[in-house]
């Protein structure tokens, strides 16, 4: 089979690849969707019937993590909850599941499309609900594991990111030092509120990991959906509810008390793990620098961030990472 790169995948491709997998016809408009870590198209069947095709990065997770990913919105479905699972495919490699298919070299699924619209979270209601559908979910997903995939802790994912990110040349030379100063220290300082919350591979369950507004839609009959299980990983339960809030925790007490008001009726929640939502937040920053860096050769990539990797940039950057440490105590 012939092996593409992945910034070579035109519309006939991702029909090609489609229509094979669904052995079907199909229209041939193709939809890109907004979507830098992996390729996401829309698609319409020759009936009307829609589609959202997703093609992996190459190299991002491997067949077996992305397996896992569909092994937990294969179990939330078959629990009734709103997720939208991927659809079965014809001629799929036997070692992976019969969700992924291979398009020279490049894995991809194919989803019925589901409409909806972002779920505008403003009243104590909306983040009850919000809560119950999460705590839903994660009592459906403490039953599995994902051994394949990340775990959402500071050492060594994070430590080893930036360390990975301050040696490939993005970070500014004249602020390199001090960008590995204020990661180091910072994220010491998140292990041990991560010990100190018990917060341990023991006591935690696979997550969305990213589960912000833009993920949650309400669909057109008023039920809430979650979509978008790419960064699926064993972790902490409060990462899938902080994102949620509209400010930092000090400041969304009470949006955090409704959640959690939704969440236990469902699931189980420690408290203790409250001390992590700054933590977090920072790792998330970090995380969206390294996610960025593994781009910054795309197309696509350079033209929405023209600016990335200046060293205008990194001093904003550094910046708010030091702002965000001294959010829980951990800046100068």
């Amino acid at each position: 089979m012939e092996r593409v790169n992945f910034s070579d995948l035109s519309p006939q491709r991702v029909l090609n690849a489609a229509e094979d997998a669904l052995d079907i016809g199909l229209e041939s408009v193709v939809t890109p969707y907004n979507s830098y870590v992996n390729r996401v198209y829309g698609l319409k069947d020759e009936d009307g019937g829609r589609y959202i095709a997703k093609f992996y990065r190459p190299g991002r997770w491997s067949r077996e993590a992305i397996a896992e990913e569909h092994a937990l919105l294969e179990d939330c479905a078959r629990s009734d909850l709103p997720v939208v699972p991927p659809l079965p495919l014809r001629g799929c490699p036997e070692e992976g599941p019969p969700t992924l298919g291979d398009s020279g070299g490049i894995p991809f699924a194919v989803y019925p499309f589901r409409g909806g619209r972002t779920f505008d979270l403003s009243s104590d209601e909306d983040y009850l609900r919000a809560g119950r559908l999460i705590g839903r979910i994660h009592a459906v997903s403490r039953q599995g594991t994902c051994p394949s995939r990340s775990v959402m802790e500071p050492e060594p994912l994070y430590v080893e990111g930036a360390r990975r990110l301050a040696a490939s040349g993005a970070v500014h030379p004249d602020l390199r030092e001090e960008f590995l100063e204020i990661t180091g220290r910072t994220l010491e300082e998140c292990g041990r509120r991560f010990r100190e919350a018990g917060a341990d591979k023991d006591r935690f369950i696979r997550i969305h990991g990213d589960c912000h507004r833009g993920n949650l839609l309400e669909t057109a009959d008023g039920s809430l959906q979650l979509i978008d299980f790419d960064d699926a990983m064993t972790g902490p339960a409060v990462q899938d509810l902080w994102l949620l809030l509209p400010g930092r925790l000090d400041d969304s007490r009470r949006e955090m008390e409704l959640l959690l008001e939704g969440y236990t009726e469902f699931s189980h929640f420690d408290r203790s793990c409250l001390s992590l939502v700054e933590p977090l937040r920072f790792m998330r920053m970090l995380y969206f620098l390294d996610w960025h860096e593994r781009q910054r050769e795309d197309d696509r990539f350079r033209e929405r961030y023209p600016d990335w990797g200046s060293r205008a940039f990194w001093i904003r950057e550094i910046e708010d990472l030091r702002d965000q440490a001294r959010a829980f105590g951990a800046g100068d």
